[in-house]
């Protein structure tokens, strides 16, 4: 059996997790001074309802190379001799450095091990990565090996596609991921930004006055890029609002001919801090 493990910032729901054993590295959070393991000791419910009330801007913090080489060791202990991870972005955390850094700290202690370990640098980010974990899991299930899973996760991470636009620009300044140029510029028109990856980091590629443009966006975006062979299912992630991603799975439904499954999955803590609240996000496989 392949162990599969990530870090937090992959925001997979409890059910998923459990449903194909997948293990996580959580991210550290410092809110006003405390230290909080993501999904640990904080959840994303009780976070979103304090944050707007918070006098300083929380901020994160990558998994310890122990937090990965845990989960390797209890995964060798359960007799499992593949390990697979997948790790955010390596452009925007450390936390891929990291579970390089447990990789190699494991096979120094044992050296003469047959165990495999691979680590991947999902170029992704949230459910961007969260998204290749699943179809690795459902791979596995469906009897792939470890090479085969390997080779699917290096040769497809980048055409993974991300949307994410947000309520508040003011997040998205704090945390680097927009000038303050732009976003007075946004507030003024009442523009919402929509991103995506390239290149392993954020970019703002469009910008929509109001949400139901901004769902027509990624309706309009998801028909013209998806690639059918692979996209058997779609992840729409959300902060603190479930009904905008409610509305874009039914426009989805209603607007495309998609069929496959449509998952609803909230963001975690440590994307949250940086995106806030009333984000919506969608990822899928493109061309």
């Amino acid at each position: 059996m392949i162990k599969i493990m990530a870090d937090s910032t992959c925001d997979l729901s409890n059910e998923i997790l459990e449903k194909y054993d997948i293990s996580l590295a959580p991210l550290t959070i410092n809110i006003e001074g405390k230290i909080y393991k993501d999904r640990v000791d904080i959840k994303p419910d009780y976070f979103y309802e304090i944050m707007e009330e918070l006098s300083e801007y929380p901020t994160t913090g990558m998994p310890s190379p122990l937090e990965y080489l845990d989960i390797i060791n209890n995964a060798v202990k359960d007799g499992q001799q593949e390990v697979l991870c997948i790790c955010m972005s390596s452009g925007t955390s450390g936390a891929y450095q990291s579970a390089v850094i447990a990789k190699d700290y494991f096979y120094e202690e044992n050296p003469n091990s047959s165990v495999k370990i691979h680590v991947v640098d999902s170029k992704s980010m949230s459910h961007g990565s969260g998204w290749l974990i699943m179809k690795s899991a459902m791979m596995r299930e469906q009897g792939a090996s470890f090479e085969e899973i390997i080779e699917f996760n290096e040769n497809q991470k980048t055409k993974v596609k991300h949307f994410l636009s947000v309520d508040d620009l003011d997040h998205l300044i704090k945390s680097g991921r927009l000038t303050n140029a732009s976003a007075f510029i946004g507030k003024i028109l009442m523009l919402k930004p929509i991103m995506t990856m390239k290149n392993g980091k954020g970019a703002i590629v469009a910008k929509e006055r109001g949400r139901k443009k901004v769902l027509h966006h990624y309706v309009k975006e998801f028909t013209k890029r998806i690639n059918r062979e692979i996209t058997d299912f779609v992840i729409i992630g959300y902060t603190s609002d479930i009904t905008v991603a409610e509305d874009l799975k039914a426009k989805i439904q209603l607007e495309t001919d998609f069929t496959g499954e449509i998952y609803i999955m909230q963001m975690g803590v440590s994307v949250g801090t940086h995106v806030g609240l009333g984000a919506i996000s969608m990822f899928f496989m493109e061309k």
